[in-house]
Formats: C-alpha cells, sequence, structure tokens
C-alpha cells in the first residue's frame, strides 16, 4: 500500500469509510469552510477501504525517506457518522500510531501547524478533552 504525498503544503485527508458519499461531501466543504489557509489533499481511494492505523504506520516505515510522512487526518467510520464528523489524526513520525480527533472547524489550525512544522503533533494530541478529541487551546 503506498500513501499518497500530499501536494506542497498540505495535509492529507485520507478516505477510509465508503459508505456515505453524501458524508464524504459534507466533510470536503465543512473542512474547506475551516479557515482561510485550510492546505488539504483529499485522497478517495477504496483501496484504503477501512485501513487501520497500523497499516498505514507501517507502510509508511517502509517507504522511501522522500515518500514518508509526519501525520495524516482520516476519514473514517466515526468521521463519516458522528454529528461533528471529527478525524482520526495519525502520527507517523514522532509517536507512529498516536491518534486523537480532530472537529472540521479545527482542521486549519491543527493542519497549518503542523504543515509548517510550527507545533507538533504531540502538542495538539495532549490538548484533547476526555473523549480524546482537540478542540483548541482551552476554547473547548
Amino acid at each position: 500500500m503506498d500513501l499518497t504525498q500530499p501536494d506542497d503544503l498540505t495535509s492529507l485527508v485520507l478516505r477510509t469509510d465508503f459508505s456515505s458519499e453524501a458524508a464524504w461531501e459534507t466533510l470536503q466543504a465543512e473542512i474547506d469552510g475551516s479557515g482561510n489557509y485550510r492546505n488539504v489533499t483529499f485522497v478517495s481511494d477504496s483501496s484504503f477501504t477501512d485501513v487501520s492505523v497500523q497499516a498505514l504506520v507501517d507502510a509508511d516505515a517502509a517507504a522511501d525517506d522522500d515518500d514518508k510522512l509526519c501525520y495524516v487526518f482520516l476519514a473514517d467510520a466515526t468521521t463519516m457518522t458522528a454529528e461533528e464528523h471529527p478525524l482520526l489524526a495519525v502520527d507517523l513520525y514522532a509517536e507512529p500510531g498516536r491518534t486523537f480527533r480532530v472537529p472540521p472547524r479545527w482542521y486549519a489550525n491543527v493542519s497549518n501547524n503542523l504543515v509548517i512544522a510550527n507545533m507538533h503533533f504531540s502538542e495538539f494530541a495532549n490538548a484533547t478533552d476526555e473523549s480524546n478529541t482537540y478542540y483548541g487551546f482551552g476554547d473547548g
């Protein structure tokens, strides 16, 4: 399995649940509206259906250095069915496999800071609530 490289200075949002085209379109619209600099590369490839976090970690670990990713956002079954459509952010670099949820309205905040390495994945993961969801720093 090859992970798609995102466009320059964007984050990869990888669709892993194909149960609802309408939910996917809604999610994309929500992300597109999440900020002035939402920086996203959407990937909807059915070969990633229900892919596990561990499979993504393994695929990234096996990739050539130039093809490695630091993180990825998954549009999984929870994303497609939960009211807030929270993406699953996955660390592929510092703590491979560490995850947290991020609703689309916070996507740009997380993505922009990760893209330019202004903040580390762990800083967002450590700022999650009891449900492991990031709602900003103190803005719950």
